[in-house]
């Protein structure tokens, strides 16, 4: 009797892919420490625009901590890159955590002084934003180094639930511990979360940049110091790393109506303040459940195409939500956007790691860092004008319309985004 093999069963996976997690120590560590520190970062964050409030009773006042921390992000994101492309990423990451740390513990100790000075906090704000953008294109550069590259995707998907745990966690407890026990106790909790990312960083190896496999080193050993406009030039000449970040702006600078979200509380479903809550956690809720249910992603190899399909998934949500007069049901379409700006991050941030050479990963990291910090605030001001022109309903619809229309040109102009496999990925 001949025995007969059954083929393995492959079970379609539902809930995101924990292989990073499970597979690299250095990876799990540094998820980990993001993760707190993110959630660290949103208490900071929700603790000093109340507390700048509370000095100056200035809606004004509190919409400059954004400039504040918006100026030194598009500037040192570029600066950033260059230098996690010129120096080891590990020193990097591990000097920029500990001055974000440091910030931490001059917020907590003017607190515990009484020290209540604007300026005090507007530069702290800017200084952490620096540190913000020295630190994060060398840990993006990293995680290609510590996984092998079919594990990506299911990191990106892991890294989004970071940034959207924090963006959902840190302000509720921030603003559970602010009314509970004050800015002092906000300030101290977040200067506990920093030494998970540092504890992180200090366990990781050292990681030179790879030029030529040789780690960064030139020659006699030195060390080529990295150019920005050599990044700008390697991404002017890479279409489907440059088709990553014009899709994205399509989405964030033309349907981005994050700035209406008071106005149409108000006008559209007669709500107040708690409405605009709702509105805005909308998306981010989206965007979690995006990451947990990511587990589909690894399996899809043509990356190009699902950004062209989630950018304008994103767009076309944003339109029907300007549809919308039902706050159950435009809390839903938001949901869908946040969702579908899940998946595009998700393949777009592998194409940046998968098709750039070590070399330029930290580059073309910086200048991911300015288009998402740049790209909603362009957003913000798009649509505030429109609906002053206009009205809020042509302003929503309209930037999802064009988003979906800009995208659909965009795929036309360069056939080959839609074509990018990941089992031979192309810059």
């Amino acid at each position: 009797m001949t025995e007969t093999t059954e083929p393995p069963v492959h079970r379609t996976r539902i809930f995101a892919d924990l292989t990073p997690l499970r597979s690299s120590p250095d990876y799990r560590r540094l998820w980990f420490g993001n993760t707190v520190s993110w959630i660290g970062q949103g208490m900071t964050a929700l603790a000093v625009s109340l507390q700048v409030y509370d000095i100056t009773g200035s809606a004004f006042s509190v919409g400059l901590i954004g400039f504040c921390s918006l100026v030194p992000l598009v500037v040192f994101g570029l600066y950033g890159g260059a230098v996690a492309d010129t120096v080891d990423r590990r020193k990097l990451g591990l000097f920029s955590a500990a001055g974000s740390f440091s910030l931490a513990l001059v917020l907590m100790a003017a607190t515990f002084a009484g020290v209540e000075n604007v300026g005090l906090l507007y530069a702290i704000v800017a200084l952490q934003a620096v540190c913000f953008a020295l630190n994060a294109p060398a840990r993006s550069s990293m995680v290609a180094r510590l996984l092998p590259p079919e594990q990506l995707p299911a990191a990106n998907a892991l890294s989004s639930m970071t940034s959207t745990t924090g963006a959902l966690v840190g302000p509720m407890l921030g603003g559970l511990i602010v009314g509970w026990w004050g800015y002092r106790a906000a300030y101290t909790v977040d200067a506990l979360t920093f030494t998970a990312s540092l504890y992180a960083m200090w366990r990781l190896p050292a990681m030179l940049p790879d030029r030529d496999g040789q780690e960064g080193r030139e020659g006699g050993g030195v060390r080529k110091r990295a150019s920005v406009l050599d990044g700008l030039r390697f991404l002017g000449g890479r279409p489907n790393l440059r088709m990553t970040f014009l899709t994205d702006l399509c989405a964030m600078v033309l349907a981005h109506p994050r700035a209406l979200f008071p106005v149409v509380a108000i006008v559209w479903y007669g709500g107040d303040a708690r409405t605009t809550g709702l509105l805005v956690a909308a998306p981010a809720l989206g965007a979690l459940l995006g990451g947990v249910f990511s587990g589909w992603l690894g399996r899809v190899r043509r990356h190009g195409l699902a950004v062209l399909l989630a950018v304008g998934s994103w767009g076309a949500a944003i339109a029907v939500f300007g549809l919308t007069r039902h706050l159950w049901l435009g809390l839903l379409f938001l949901a869908l956007a946040g969702c579908a700006d899940t998946v595009s991050m998700v393949f777009r941030n592998t194409m940046l790691q998968a098709a750039v050479p070590d070399e330029m990963r930290g580059r073309l990291q910086g200048v991911f860092i300015v288009v998402v910090a740049g790209g909603p605030r362009l957003g913000d001001f798009l649509a505030g004008s429109v609906a002053d022109l206009t009205s809020p309903a042509v302003a929503v619809v309209g930037g999802g319309v064009a988003c979906v229309v800009a995208v659909c040109l965009l795929a036309l102009k360069w056939r080959g985004f839609a074509r990018y496999d990941a089992r031979d990925p192309q810059p």
